[in-house]
């Protein structure tokens, strides 16, 4: 989860490995017990990664590009379709008919939100930014992803500061009922 570079090597190499646990998941048949273990696998990655990006990318976003606050609000509004889906598949058993149906919809959205990150968000970004700010924004995203959350909050505040300051106690208390329940483990 934790790559090196900047945010957007960061980001773009989360990209990639949730393209490969969707990959994995749809190999499985339908009710096959490790679906619902890559799904929450699935769900830690891209709530550790919602999260990061709400608390450094979105307000650069708004700082730093032409219209950047209709952009930063468009993909929070992304963000909170997925992590609304992510809470219904959390309480999903592998052999709920609807865990096929949810996940679905989770690709389809996830899918399409990195499209137009990679290829209209991001290379703006790239302009407008130095790479040492770049540079600043990775690593400030890695420590963000390290103390995140590892649920689905859809309630939780989305924009600086609420969402800075509500996070890491979010991510502790999340990350002590996974090892208690063993969730995320492989």
């Amino acid at each position: 989860m934790a790559h090196g570079g900047d945010i957007i090597e960061e980001l773009t190499s989360d990209h990639r490995e949730a393209e490969e646990v969707f990959r994995q998941i749809t190999m499985l048949p339908s009710g096959h017990q490790d679906r619902k273990r890559l799904i929450d696998h699935l769900t830690i990655d891209l709530v550790r990664h919602s999260v990061a990006e709400e608390q450094y990318l979105y307000p650069t976003v708004r700082e730093r590009l032409p219209q950047g606050a209709a952009l930063a609000d468009k993909e929070i509004g992304d963000h909170s379709a997925v992590e609304k889906l992510l809470k219904r598949l959390e309480g999903c058993a592998a052999d709920d008919p609807q865990l096929d149906q949810l996940f679905m919809a989770v690709k389809e959205a996830v899918t399409s939100h990195v499209e137009d990150e990679e290829n209209h968000l991001f290379p703006q970004l790239r302009r407008a930014c130095s790479p040492e700010e770049l540079a600043k924004l990775g690593d400030k995203v890695r420590m963000a992803k390290k103390a995140a959350p590892t649920r689905p909050h859809p309630a939780a505040p989305t924009t600086p500061p609420a969402n800075k300051l509500l996070a890491p106690g979010l991510g502790l208390v999340d990350r002590a009922r996974d090892y208690v329940t063993g969730r995320g483990r492989s």
